[in-house]
C-alpha cells in the first residue's frame, strides 16, 4: 500500500459541510448518532454503548496518526449543525480501506451523504490509498446509490451474518 501524503488530521470543507477531524468535543453527538439505531443499526457492529464510542473516538485520533487519514465529523458549514460522520478506515475482515458514512435519517434526500462520501473518497485517493472499498447491504438501496453516484462501482457480493452485502470499489 501506498504511504499516506498526509499526517495530520485535516479539515475539509465543501459547497454545504465541514468535515473535521475528530476531538473530544464532538463526543456527546457522537454517542447520540452511534447509540441510534435508526443510523448505527445498519453499520458494522451495529449500535454503540457510551464507552464503545469513547473508546472509538480515542482510536480514530490514533488512526489519523498512524495512517494519516480517518473519519471526520460532518457539520453544515452555514448553521454549524452536526449531521454525522464520514471518513475512512481500515475494515477489520482485511478487506480494505472502506469508505464509511453515517448520517442523520433527517438529512436523507439532501444530497449530505453524496457531499461527504464524496470529500472522503477524494480525500483517500489525494493521501495515496489506491483502492477504496464502500460496503453496504444489498438491501440498503440509499447508501449503495450513494457510492454509485460517487463513482464506485460494484465489485463484490457476499453473506455477512445472514445479510446479502454488496463491495463497491474506487481505484485511483
Amino acid at each position: 500500500m501506498t504511504r499516506p501524503l498526509f499526517r495530520a488530521p485535516r479539515t475539509i470543507t465543501t459547497q454545504r459541510l465541514s468535515l473535521l477531524p475528530p476531538s473530544p468535543e464532538q463526543l456527546p453527538e457522537l454517542i447520540r448518532l452511534k447509540g441510534d439505531e435508526r443510523v448505527f443499526g445498519w453499520m458494522l457492529h451495529g449500535v454503540r454503548s457510551a464507552q464503545r464510542v469513547r473508546e472509538e473516538l480515542e482510536d480514530d485520533t490514533d488512526f489519523w496518526q498512524v495512517r494519516g487519514y480517518g473519519t471526520w465529523s460532518v457539520f453544515l458549514r452555514e448553521s454549524g449543525e452536526f449531521l454525522g460522520i464520514a471518513g475512512l478506515m481500515e475494515r477489520p475482515d482485511g478487506r480494505g480501506v472502506a469508505l464509511r458514512y453515517a448520517l442523520w435519517p433527517e438529512c436523507r434526500g439532501q444530497g449530505y451523504a453524496r457531499e461527504a462520501a464524496r470529500a472522503a473518497l477524494d480525500f483517500g485517493h489525494a493521501a495515496g490509498v489506491a483502492r477504496i472499498i464502500g460496503i453496504a447491504r444489498a438491501e440498503n438501496t440509499a447508501s449503495r446509490a450513494v457510492l454509485t453516484d460517487i463513482g464506485m462501482r460494484e465489485a463484490e457480493h457476499y453473506t455477512y451474518q445472514g445479510h446479502p452485502m454488496v463491495l463497491h470499489e474506487s481505484l485511483r
